[in-house]
């Protein structure tokens, strides 16, 4: 099977969703061609045009770049909201493009990095957008493929080319999240959703624990204290709980006013205090301490292997 690196050129269908033009940013950053269709412009197809990338917004066969044309050096992503009969979709599958869903990329990405995953019903955004931002503003940076626009950042990727690390949100709609390789993986909640694809509540969370397969030995799990989900880790991946007030991490000394949350942060072996979150809204303060739960997690099985000692794991959010 081909390999990202073997393609010159990435062909979007579906170019413009929150998710698909993260990745299409991350392509025209290391220096793929990017083209591709949407069903209407809007401001982030703009960004992507001012990036670099080529769209067209009516479904032509005859609008596909010619150097897109090429199945040898040309990738194919695709969402899954697109219609069946959509005709360059069908003109692809016909002429033998390799053809990818978004989360079999996220999936290749994972395997040839170390992935750092947020799945669950709720709080993936959040949750992956502020352990992205901390380990980007640290010493080891990451690249992050974000479920929203980050207000720190004004962008739903973040790029660090120099970083082995990739923040990503593990999607359970259509089974996405079976398509990762996570090293370490928070899971936020397993509220009853996408019933129209898994049938039931109980093959819902049979997914989250297939998914908790996945993790890499030498990982971690981190879940949210009260799931219900049962963990078929393998050996020698850990597991945490985390919670607002219960678990192995968990926040104390909780001051919420003026606009602002400031809090405790408790782990197994260390208490950061007085972290105030830029985000303030109560439910954060759990979102918040998967974020730093998973950030901690990361520095402690980094510094036992580099020269990483006490790297802090920053109060911003």
């Amino acid at each position: 099977m081909k390999q990202l690196k073997d393609f010159e050129n990435v062909y979007f269908i579906g170019a413009g969703g929150i998710g698909m033009s993260a990745i299409a940013r991350y392509f025209l950053a290391i220096g793929k061609e990017v083209a591709g269709y949407d069903r209407t412009a809007t401001p982030l197809t703009s960004h992507l045009e001012e990036e670099g990338a080529h769209l067209h917004f009516e479904d032509n066969v005859d609008l596909i770049p010619c150097n897109m044309q090429d199945a040898s050096r040309t990738l194919i992503v695709y969402t899954p909201a697109i219609p069946k009969d959509h005709n360059e979709w069908a003109y692809f599958r016909e002429h033998g493009f390799t053809i990818m869903k978004r989360a079999q990329v996220l999936g290749l990405i994972t395997r040839s990095s170390k992935g750092l995953c947020v799945a669950g019903t709720h709080g993936k955004t959040s949750t992956s957008t502020m352990a992205a931002h901390l380990l980007y503003q640290s010493s080891v940076g990451c690249t992050a493929f974000l479920g929203g626009v980050s207000q720190n950042y004004s962008s739903n990727l973040l790029l660090d080319t120099n970083s082995p690390y990739t923040v990503i949100e593990a999607d359970e709609f259509d089974r996405s999240f079976h398509q990762l390789s996570p090293w370490m993986s928070v899971i936020t909640s397993d509220d009853p959703d996408h019933l129209d694809i898994y049938g039931d509540e109980a093959h819902y969370k049979e997914a989250f624990s297939q998914y908790t397969q996945l993790i890499r030995p030498g990982g971690a799990l981190i879940m949210h204290e009260g799931l219900t989900i049962t963990p078929q880790v393998q050996e020698g991946v850990d597991i945490y709980t985390y919670g607002r007030t219960n678990g192995d991490f968990h926040a104390t000394n909780e001051r919420i006013g003026n606009g602002a949350i400031i809090i405790d942060f408790v782990g197994p072996d260390i208490t950061i205090k007085d972290v105030e979150l830029g985000v303030p809204v109560a439910i954060n303060i759990d979102n918040g301490v998967a974020a730093m739960a998973l950030a901690y997690m990361f520095f402690s099985v980094i510094s036992q292997s580099s020269n990483i000692k006490g790297q802090p794991i920053g109060t911003g959010s």
